[in-house]
Formats: C-alpha cells, sequence, structure tokens
C-alpha cells in the first residue's frame, strides 16, 4: 500500500524491490535480533546521507517481519540476516505495491501531476486510520517514512500522534537524511539506527548490481570514487557528462566565496534544459561540498581571529535550507537554471565570508 508516486529519473530499481543490502551488516543485525528478542520498539529512525542504503534497509527489515510474525518462530531463530527470497509472496506484493499491512509515506504528486515539496499532512493522517484498522496476516502493520526531512511542521505533528499512543504489532520505519533536521519530539520516541557512508567496495558492488555492469568496469570505478560513499551518487555519475559537471561545480565551491561570474555562465548553460539528472547532480555535489563543511565546524571553537564558528555554522544551516527549498522550486517548476546557479552560489558566498 503507497501514497506516493517514485521520483522522477530514478536510475536504480525502488528499494522495496531490491533484494540485496550492502555495507551495512552492524545495522541489519541490530534489527534481527531486536526483532528476535521481541524487543523491537514501535518505531525505528533510520539515520544517513542520500543513497546509502537506508530505505533498502527498512523495506529489508518490512518484508522479513510481514514474512515471519512470530519472532519466536523457527525461521526467525534460525535467521542470520533480514534477506526473504524474492518469490515469497509478501516479497512480491511489496514490490509491486500490493501489500495491504504495509503504508509508505513519501512525497507525491499533486492533482496537476506536479511532484510536491513536502510529504502532505492529508497522506501523513493515513496513519491513523491504517494502524486502527484490523491487520491482516500475521497481526502486524508497518509504515514506512521516506523521509521524515520532508515532513512540513503539520505532518511531523500528525506524525508525533501516532508516535504517541502507538498500537500494538505496529512499527513505523523512519528514513531520515539529517538527524538535525528530524524534530526533537520525533527523535526522542524512535530507536536510532545510524548509518555511514558505504565503502567505495560496497559502492561498487551495490551499484553493478543495481546497473547490470561488471565490478571492473573502469566506468563504476569513477563514478565510485566520487560518490562519497553513495550508491544513488554513483549511478547518477556514471555518464560521464555528469560527472565532469558534478566536478564543475565542486571546482567552483572550493573557491568560495570569491565567485568566478564566466565560470558560473558556463555552469548554467551546462544546466540548461530540461534533463533533471545534471539539476540532480548539481544539487547533490552542493549538499555533498555544505555537508563536509557542517561536520568540520565546532561550534565550542572560535578560529585564529577570535570569529564564532557557531556563527558559520548558523548560517550554512541556513544557506542549506534555502538552496534546497530553491532547488525544489527549479524542479517543480521547470525554472531557468542559470538565475538558480547565480542564485545559489550567492548564498553559499555570503555563508562562507568571515
Amino acid at each position: 500500500m503507497s501514497a506516493t508516486a517514485n521520483e522522477p529519473g530514478e536510475a536504480a530499481p525502488h528499494p522495496r524491490a531490491t533484494g540485496v543490502l550492502f555495507g551495512h551488516a552492524a545495522a541489519e543485525t541490530t534489527l534481527l535480533e531486536a526483532y528476535r528478542g521481541n524487543r523491537v520498539p514501535h518505531a525505528f529512525l533510520f539515520v544517513g546521507p542520500k543513497g546509502i542504503g537506508k530505505a533498502t534497509l527498512a523495506y529489508r527489515m518490512a518484508r522479513f517481519v510481514l514474512a515471519h510474525p512470530d519472532p519466536a518462530s523457527p525461521e526467525v531463530t534460525a535467521a542470520t540476516s533480514l534477506a526473504v527470497e524474492a518469490d515469497h509472496p509478501v516479497a512480491r506484493r511489496i514490490a509491486v505495491q500490493a501489500q495491504g499491512d504495509l503504508l509508505v509515506l513519501e512525497r507525491a504528486f499533486n492533482e496537476k501531476g506536479v511532484l510536491r515539496q513536502q510529504i502532505a499532512v492529508d497522506d501523513v493522517r493515513q496513519t491513523v486510520s491504517f494502524f486502527g484498522s484490523t491487520a491482516g496476516e500475521g497481526g502486524w502493520r508497518i509504515a514506512i517514512v521516506d523521509a521524515v526531512d520532508e515532513l512540513n511542521r503539520s505532518s511531523a505533528n500528525a506524525l508525533l500522534k501516532v508516535l504517541e499512543e502507538p498500537p500494538q504489532r505496529a512499527l513505523l520505519l523512519l528514513i531520515a537524511h539529517s538527524a538535525a533536521r528530524v524534530p526533537a519530539t520525533l527523535r526522542s520516541r524512535c530507536r536510532m539506527v545510524a548509518m555511514r557512508p558505504l565503502a567505495e567496495a560496497d559502492v561498487v558492488a551495490a551499484a553493478a548490481v543495481a546497473a547490470s555492469m561488471a565490478t571492473d568496469d573502469p566506468a563504476l570505478a569513477a563514478a565510485a570514487a566520487a560518490a562519497g560513499g553513495s550508491v544513488a551518487r554513483a549511478l547518477a555519475l556514471l555518464d560521464e557528462d555528469t560527472l565532469a559537471l558534478r566536478q564543475q561545480a565542486l571546482d567552483l565551491l572550493d573557491r568560495l566565496p570569491a565567485l568566478d561570474a564566466n565560470a558560473l555562465h558556463a555552469l548554467g548553460d551546462a544546466l540548461a534544459g530540461t534533463d533533471v539528472a545534471p539539476l540532480a547532480a548539481f544539487v547533490d555535489a552542493v549538499n555533498a561540498w555544505l555537508s563536509q563543511r557542517l561536520e568540520g565546524v565546532d561550534s565550542r571553537q572560535h578560529d585564529g581571529a577570535g570569529n564564532d564558528k557557531l556563527g558559520r555554522l548558523v548560517r550554512l544551516a541556513e544557506a542549506w535550507e534555502r538552496v534546497n527549498a530553491a532547488a525544489r522550486e527549479a524542479e517543480t517548476y521547470n525554472l531557468e537554471r542559470k538565475p538558480f546557479v547565480f542564485n545559489v552560489f550567492g548564498l553559499l558566498a555570503e555563508a562562507t565570508r568571515g
């Protein structure tokens, strides 16, 4: 059961149809042991960068619980992972969005066929009736929220009401790309599963499966090396033009707060058109660059000139919000790309000065 449509331009199979998980054995073991020991909380929160397998693990957990609803069953006791055979009825139903005991909340298309910028509050409110109805086989009802970062205040509050009074045999699997963007009220009611970027070898292995490529393909190696531990990013970078565009953006980002108008014009020209892939690659490069700088700022310290690093942290976080809001508008309304590029670099130059 789903309240969503897929993102445009997906390069990989959707996590609901992905049967293999790379690089997160420890997180998977944590989930399996919690379930086998009958110590499953009402909500797990999977946190980590985009494209590293959070949703894949969430669907993997959902399939396993729905396929094996009794934690004390021999199948669960003997299990060494959360793997479920692709031909299992539960796996088949989830793959085609026909599993009645699974509700998936993502950004959906509006009545005009435009992908919403946030998860609508009315979609989140479905969880109330969903968890209140009678579960099918096994008695479990599971909701996946992908991603919590895309909830607005109203939809976050609607989800909070479910978390405050969780029904029996209900499981919420929440996905977040940034723990800082998850409201504390939600975070405190979940068991957090922190997931790190994948090792380069795991990116190669996962991307090779998704793209049906040989693991020793030079293009795959180049994409994985530039992917920063994200399979989704590696798949997007398999195109040489996209890889070159990403490097073009990173070169300009590393010069900030200095701006090169001619180079920005060239980057804007490279993004021109209606293809979402170049825009996505540019926004991804900006977010990766911002993430590195946010992680490198220690708010307890001051730099040599006595400037407060907390102020820089705040400026970078505000820039993150404004850049991504502008990116969603550019994608949703198909806005001109060159003004968007100048706007983004103007925001980032302002945030990195001082």
